[in-house]
């Protein structure tokens, strides 16, 4: 079962979450951001081969283009590969633990893992950046050495940033899963 909801990002740009349900104790939840827009990369690019072509005009020197066709491939590679990413997804199993993926518009993926046991909270937490109040979604891993701290805060959805509004589905669904799990411990 898999439902899909339009929501807005902190800067306004539309996103959407994904929630499906593989059993009762795992879920998958889905951020999409806006995919990549060409009008901005073809006018980037324009903006800077005719930077190029006037220095070309200037100098005479034909090393002047191809440096500015080179220099926009790799730039583009490296901005589609390691910074553009078009997908942030939470994989929550009750069992077993948090699997958090970030989809890059190159189809490079990176995930990482961690254990339930190393889970405290997943809880909203609040920011001030510049003069406004963002809302994120972290992780509350426990602190080994003291049962009652937290050793790190993992955030989520840095790429996306999903409103506040976005972020209580996430978090609502995680919740049920989490207190399915301390119900379950707590009656073993």
């Amino acid at each position: 079962m898999a439902e899909e909801r339009r929501f807005r990002g902190a800067c306004g740009a539309p996103i959407a979450l994904r929630r499906r349900q593989h059993s009762a104790s795992c879920r998958e939840l889905a951020v999409r951001g806006p995919r990549l827009q060409l009008r901005s990369l073809s006018a980037a690019t324009s903006a800077v081969w005719l930077a190029a072509y006037g220095l070309f005009a200037l100098s005479e020197n034909s090393m002047v283009l191809s440096a500015a066709i080179f220099i926009t491939l790799i730039g583009l590679i490296i901005y589609l590969h390691f910074v553009k990413i078009d997908q942030e997804s939470l994989l929550v199993i009750g069992s077993l633990g948090i699997q958090v993926t970030s989809s890059y518009a190159s189809g490079k993926e990176s995930t990482t893992f961690i254990e339930m046991g190393q889970v405290k909270d997943v809880v909203i937490n609040e920011a001030i950046h510049m003069q406004k109040v963002i809302y994120y979604l972290c992780i509350l891993l426990q602190d080994p050495e003291d049962p009652q701290g937290v050793s790190e805060v993992v955030p989520l959805f840095q790429s996306t940033k999903p409103r506040l509004d976005c972020l209580i589905e996430v978090y609502k669904s995680c919740q049920e899963i989490l207190e399915q799990r301390t119900t379950a411990s707590q009656s073993s």
